[in-house]
């Protein structure tokens, strides 16, 4: 049986930007980007999201901490944030993609944010988004 996996990131995404451009604003360098909007036309919209993520973990899970990391980067630039996300009309996320095990003997992950991570979340307007899955179909 597999165990359970998560990762934690961070992303901004809209329409018609260059994630090269939020980087250089930002000063942070993302663990990926996805440039498709910046290349459509302006009448067949596409997304481009830029994302800094956590490495994915197995066994021993720690939302809570997962996502401490992730804001503890993020933070010292909170004011570079809200000016990209008013200048490209982008929408902010936080997001926790789970793959948990359907054996019976793995331990259930803990899953929450903490007071930090939920008052900045606030503070630029962000949303959460929770993927999960099982690791086979039952």
């Amino acid at each position: 049986m597999t165990s359970n996996k998560t990762r934690v990131y961070f992303a901004l995404s809209g329409y018609h930007f260059n994630p090269d451009d939020i980087t250089r604003q930002l000063g942070i360098e993302p663990t990926s980007v996805d440039s498709s909007g910046a290349r459509s036309p302006l009448d067949k919209p596409v997304i481009s999201s830029w994302e800094l993520s956590t490495e994915t973990i197995v066994d021993n899970i720690d939302v809570y901490k997962m996502t401490e990391i992730i804001i503890k980067k993020i933070e010292p630039a909170k004011e570079k944030i809200l000016q990209v996300i008013k200048s490209h009309n982008l929408s902010p996320r936080i997001g926790v993609v789970m793959v948990l095990s359907i054996d019976k003997n793995e331990s259930i992950t803990d899953f929450g944010f903490g007071a930090r991570t939920i008052r900045f979340l606030a503070d630029i307007g962000a949303f959460i988004n929770v993927d999960y899955q099982f690791s086979e179909r039952i």
